[in-house]
């Protein structure tokens, strides 16, 4: 931030940003276990409609350390998982209520109005096709490879 500022990434992209503060963080924590679970859907984007339920990560596995991230929510929709949170009481962020339907760092997420798709409030200064942060990075036609430093 001293050197760029707290906004390039609105001319950068957000890759190096989310590196900072999203990916480095988890592959530390991945350095320890052997799969994670995600709450992405296939319905949340181009990115993610061949999405599996099972996959080896290709972001954070390594030849001497595989991992494997799970998706278990692939096949419902936001109005599945709605219903699920609405049945069972399940807490949820209050910014939800305020049009943060899909809710990622702050400055990079903003509400959305209606009949905007969800991921619309993500990145919004980008192409639709480019909207993940490398933690899903695989789900892009040309895959991210995020190297260790």
């Amino acid at each position: 931030m001293r050197a760029k500022g707290l906004f390039s990434f609105y001319e950068d992209g957000h890759r190096e940003c989310c590196a900072v503060r999203k990916i480095q963080p988890l592959r530390r924590k991945l350095a320890h276990l052997d799969a994670w679970i995600t709450g992405q859907r296939a319905d949340q984007s181009v990115t993610r409609t061949e999405l599996p339920i099972e996959q080896n990560d290709a972001a954070f596995s390594t030849a001497s350390h595989p991992i494997t991230k799970f998706n278990p929510l692939r096949n419902w929709t936001g109005g599945d998982v709605w219903a699920y949170i609405r049945d069972r009481q399940v807490p949820y962020s209050p910014l939800h209520d305020q049009g943060f339907v899909s809710i990622g760092c702050e400055p990079c997420t903003r509400p959305i109005g209606p009949h905007q798709h969800e991921r619309e409030g993500r990145w919004w200064w980008e192409n639709v096709a480019d909207k993940e942060c490398g933690l899903h990075g695989q789900n892009l036609a040309k895959p991210v490879r995020i190297l260790p430093r």
